[in-house]
């Protein structure tokens, strides 16, 4: 698939078939994420892959609890893999107070953002592209605050790394699709400002 058509096709899907999703292609997808920018190399990310029916049953125990799910958690839950993406705060300070970066303390302060958050976020781009690619659906959620301990303890994660989203993973069926979608999508013209504001 040419590049312009996946970035053109990818959307989220919260609707998948319960049936498996080859092995290869998770590794295809991990693959691909540790290819997005990292700011100084630093990596400080970690993808937590649950790819068992019981890990995926466990992830939604401890985020969503029992209950009847409605229609958007019944598709959702269905997906055959889950990968939770982590940034890692502490890896970003400690890389930027080695000697070639010239910092020689690990001072939060200087970072204007947490690229941290950033890069992981765009590692999980990469996998929803990736997905899109081949030919499968994908969609990211992130893990409500109130549910954070709960998966924290289901999983034994440890406590420098963050969830900052979910990718569901799996063979897409038909779904209807999200009511912001109604909004649509800004014009390049309210959104791009050239040469300044």
């Amino acid at each position: 698939m040419e590049f312009s058509d996946v970035v053109l096709r990818r959307r989220m899907v919260r609707n998948f078939a319960d049936r498996p999703v080859d092995p290869e292609v998770v590794q295809r997808v991990l693959t691909n994420a540790l290819h997005a920018p990292s700011a100084g190399f630093s990596q400080g990310w970690g993808f937590l892959v649950l790819d068992t029916p019981e890990a995926v049953a466990r992830f939604w125990a401890a985020t969503v609890g029992e209950g009847e799910p409605d229609r958007w958690m019944r598709g959702m839950r269905r997906a055959p893999v889950l990968i939770v993406a982590l940034s890692n705060k502490s890896a970003y300070l400690d890389r930027y107070a080695e000697p070639d970066k010239g910092w020689t303390d690990r001072d939060e302060a200087r970072w204007p953002v947490p690229y941290w958050h950033i890069d992981t976020g765009m590692a999980a781009l990469l996998m929803l592209l990736t997905a899109t690619d081949e030919g499968l659906g994908a969609c990211f959620f992130g893990v409500p605050a109130a549910k954070l301990s709960p998966f924290r303890t289901a999983f034994s994660v440890p406590e420098e790394f963050s969830p900052v989203g979910v990718i569901a993973l799996g063979h897409r069926l038909p779904d209807t699709l999200s009511p912001s979608l109604k909004r649509g999508r800004r014009p390049l013209g309210e959104v791009v400002h050239r040469g300044g504001w």
